[in-house]
């Protein structure tokens, strides 16, 4: 597959997952977000990865803090750095805020996204971004869990291979309640908007 191909597939995943998530919430926006609603229909933040240095993460690192978890990978050709690159545009936004807010880019790609390489690539984004990844038993128990479809194709003669994943980005309070999912028509001021409100 090429990445072309790749962006396309993994932009239908997260435009079925709005959509779903939307028909369950059976209730409009409340107007003080612009993001949609997941509150009713979504668990609590929780998790058991591998961060910085190989060292257990789990969501008790959070405590208090406004988290947005998104799934991809390092050698995402398009959705993954642009989405992280408007995350971080939002948080510029906070200003002092910022530091209440947490990005965690979990990878669904284990084998070339090692904690080294992921500690690397989330850096390039800004320091509020935590790169973490897991076993496929993990990241498949967490996944289901927030009903986040991907898939890795088998490595071609050249060792390349296609990773589909969603571009479903979710929103928990300081208590690590699901509050919003971030859908990716949302404008940079939108999604700061939404942060403030939630770290108010």
């Amino acid at each position: 597959m090429r990445p072309r191909v790749v962006w396309r597939a993994a932009a239908l995943l997260g435009s079925m997952l709005a959509i779903s998530l939307a028909a369950l919430c059976a209730c409009s926006n409340p107007t003080s977000f612009h993001s949609t609603d997941v509150s009713s229909v979504m668990p609590p933040l929780e998790f058991k990865l591998t961060g910085e240095a190989n060292k257990p993460v789990t969501e008790k690192a959070l405590r208090g803090k406004v988290t947005l978890l998104f799934f991809g990978y390092t050698s995402c050709p398009d959705v993954c750095p642009m989405t992280l690159l408007k995350l971080s545009l939002a948080l510029q936004h906070l200003g002092g805020d910022a530091d209440s807010v947490r990005i965690v880019f979990v990878s669904v790609d284990p084998r070339r996204d090692s904690p080294a390489v992921l500690a690397r690539y989330v850096g390039g984004f800004g320091p509020h971004i935590m790169g973490l990844t897991g076993s496929d038993d993990s990241l498949t128990a967490l996944t289901k869990r927030y009903r986040v479809a991907y898939r890795r194709d088998e490595p071609d003669r050249n060792g390349w291979y296609a990773v589909y994943h969603s571009s479903a980005v979710f929103a928990f309070d300081r208590e690590g309640k699901a509050r919003l999912l971030i859908n990716p028509s949302e404008t940079v001021g939108q999604i700061g908007e939404d942060l403030k409100a939630l770290i108010g």
